[in-house]
């Protein structure tokens, strides 16, 4: 009796299978599925690159007319209502030109990174820098102040065209979603370029011009999402 027991416990342990590394049962089928989500989002501020670049026989000069000029383009973007905490130096570069028209002398950049709070206000901030002396503008990058909230809406998209999809799959093998077993995050891909007229990467020179037409059209947000499905009868 001992020994027929013994044999009886071996062929049961024999015929239990080990469980899936994946978390699917004996009696459920695994789909794995890709869905993409898209969301759009309109921009609501503008960033620019403005600065002045100024030449004189001495450094010291030079210099000094840049200070001048950029000073006058910041009180320019103040009037417009430009905080402080909204204009960021990028890079200031004193050197002498050896080379060109300019050779002995010396040239004074200043380049600042400007944020428009109110995309309606890009053009207009683009005509007061120029107009206060501002001779290298390029810009404007139109975002969103809020992007998170567009790439969320994305996902959840994503998220329910891997449901659809799985949901198809099944009823087309006679099975349903039992389960979900995983949610994967794709690669998020960058969001697509804003469209902004006639703006971008513009460099003008220092005289009074009307303001450029800036039209902040609508950008949009597409991430990728992977899902395991656990499939039964």
């Amino acid at each position: 009796m001992k020994r027929i027991g013994l044999v009886f416990l071996l062929l049961a342990a024999g015929c239990t299978q080990p469980p899936d590394p994946r978390g699917v049962r004996p009696d459920e089928v695994l789909l794995q599925v890709a869905a993409t989500g898209r969301a759009e989002a309109r921009p609501d501020e503008a960033r620019l690159t403005v600065g002045v670049s100024t030449s004189a026989p001495s450094a010291a000069a030079a210099s000094a007319g840049n200070n001048a000029a950029m000073a006058r383009v910041s009180a320019a973007l103040a009037r417009l209502g430009v905080k402080p905490d909204d204009i960021q130096t990028r890079s200031v570069t004193l050197g002498r030109v050896d080379y060109g028209p300019g050779r002995g002398g010396y040239r004074a950049e200043n380049m600042v990174e400007v944020r428009i709070r109110d995309v309606r206000q890009a053009g207009p901030a683009i005509s007061a820098a120029t107009e206060a002396g501002g001779n290298v503008v390029s810009g404007p990058d139109l975002q969103a102040s809020d992007p998170e909230r567009a790439k969320n809406a994305a996902y959840a998209a994503a998220y329910k065209a891997a449901r659809d999809r799985a949901e198809a799959y099944a009823a087309a093998a006679g099975l349903k979603v039992e389960r979900v077993i995983a949610i994967r995050d794709g690669s998020g891909q960058p969001p697509v370029p804003w469209y902004v007229g006639d703006a971008r990467n513009m460099a003008v020179a220092q005289s009074v011009a009307p303001a450029p037409p800036v039209h902040a059209g609508a950008g949009a947000y597409e991430v990728q999402v992977h899902a395991d499905f656990a499939l039964a009868r």
